[in-house]
């Protein structure tokens, strides 16, 4: 989904309209490779306009492990019961 042009008129672009992957063929094979395995995935990291055409700058990123997520969440907690403590005493 690329939105709108806002100032434009009529001639504005369809949002949801299926766009090609201007990609050269090893690339879009090395994505697709990582892809289907366990914990990559492809995140769109940027959206610009350049003459004319949409361009996005992707990533290849794997997922946080369990530990990763448990440690993180940990200290979201202990963040919050720090905020929580420091509210009360003013």
């Amino acid at each position: 989904h690329i939105s709108p042009y806002e100032q434009a008129n009529q001639f504005n672009h369809e949002p949801k309209r299926t766009r090609k992957l201007l990609l050269h063929k090893a690339e879009i094979r090395r994505l697709l490779g990582k892809v289907t395995q366990r914990g990559y995935t492809v995140i769109p990291l940027r959206l610009y306009f350049r003459g004319g055409r949409a361009k996005v700058e992707l990533a290849l990123a794997r997922g946080k492990q369990v530990h990763d997520r448990r440690r993180d969440i940990a200290e979201r907690d202990a963040q919050r019961a720090i905020q929580r403590a420091l509210k009360e005493r003013s």
